[in-house]
């Protein structure tokens, strides 16, 4: 049996595997690994396993948790997050009357979201969520406005985002922030919102550059790795900046191989176990609603997801890493 058959084996396995997990995993499964259409499995995601627990948990008054943004990780607006993150229809009507009623009662004289009372500035990395999933959620075009221009307002100098910025003035971008604030612009731009879309492009533009030019993970100063934690693999993944949930930025918005990559590439392939498959990291301290997964535990959303990003950059702009021969 030669080597390629021996991949498509162990690959396929993987597969079979990922398909015996909740729905949601089998829907992004068939969607970005076998790239066939299941409409029915959308449908369900609201319905049964992970999903339906969680719309399950949502109060009377709309929210999660003790309200937008209390307590982490229960709150509405991590909920939210996690919903989107679920791939749940964008129709689903707990998720949409939700992302309606913080839109109403949410913001800041800034424009942004902003949930503390004391505080009078908008926290940048919330909103770059918040644009995530309001985006999602199919919020109405003017009730995004005054979220886009607060966020476009906080762009720095060095091409990210920084939440300390218009806090403690914060000088250079932050990992964490910007890419929250990415992956905002890129859930906005493909529901084809389009109130000042050139400028927010062109933000992500030089957003993504600020983190090629850290290679994803090291000082463009010194070459070394800015926080080890950045190298563990979680999910959800909350605010938090790590190399898998980059790498998937980089892939669903479309960017091609870029050298500058080659470390994080790296660091995900040295993370698979022995089965070929990646495990959780341990939870982010905070209450949960409920664990999908084990941490210590080889991870359905850790190998769905690091199996797509490499599908999308072996192979490209001459790009050839031993993906087949690591599998085999």
């Amino acid at each position: 049996m030669n080597l390629y058959h021996a991949f498509l084996m162990t690959y396929n396995e993987i597969i079979q595997w990922l398909l015996k997990g909740d729905v949601s995993i089998q829907y992004q499964v068939h969607r970005d690994l076998l790239h066939t259409s299941c409409p029915e499995l959308l449908t369900k995601i609201e319905k049964s396993g992970w999903g339906r627990t969680y719309i399950s948990l949502r109060n009377k008054d709309g929210h999660w948790g003790r309200g937008f943004y209390q307590p982490k990780w229960t709150s509405t607006h991590y909920t939210l997050l996690d919903l989107k993150d679920l791939s749940i229809s964008p129709r689903c009507t707990a998720a949409t009357e939700t992302v309606q009623i913080i839109l109403a009662s949410e913001k800041g004289i800034d424009g942004g979201l902003n949930p503390s009372g004391t505080i009078k500035s908008s926290d940048v990395c919330i909103n770059g969520m918040a644009l995530n999933y309001c985006s999602y959620f199919k919020a109405k075009p003017e009730q995004l406005k005054s979220i886009i221009d607060f966020l476009l307002s906080q762009h720095m100098a060095d091409g990210g985002f920084n939440c300390r910025s218009n806090r403690s003035g914060a000088h250079h971008s932050s990992l964490h922030t910007t890419l929250s604030v990415l992956e905002g612009i890129h859930e906005y731009a493909i529901n084809n919102y389009t109130y000042r879309l050139a400028e927010l492009q062109q933000a992500a533009k030089e957003a993504r550059e600020f983190i090629l030019l850290h290679r994803l993970f090291k000082s463009d100063k010194t070459g070394r790795v800015i926080d080890k934690k950045m190298l563990a693999l979680h999910f959800p993944t909350r605010w938090r900046y790590d190399l898998l949930r980059a790498l998937d930025y980089f892939r669903i918005a479309g960017i091609r191989y870029d050298n500058r990559m080659d470390d994080a590439i790296e660091e995900i392939l040295k993370k698979r176990n022995k089965e070929n498959l990646w495990n959780l990291a341990a939870h982010y301290p905070g209450a949960q609603h409920f664990k999908m997964e084990e941490a210590g535990k080889p991870s359905r959303w850790n190998t769905l997801r690091a199996l797509r990003v490499l599908n999308h950059f072996t192979g490209v702009q001459g790009y050839t890493h031993p993906y087949d021969t690591n599998l085999a």
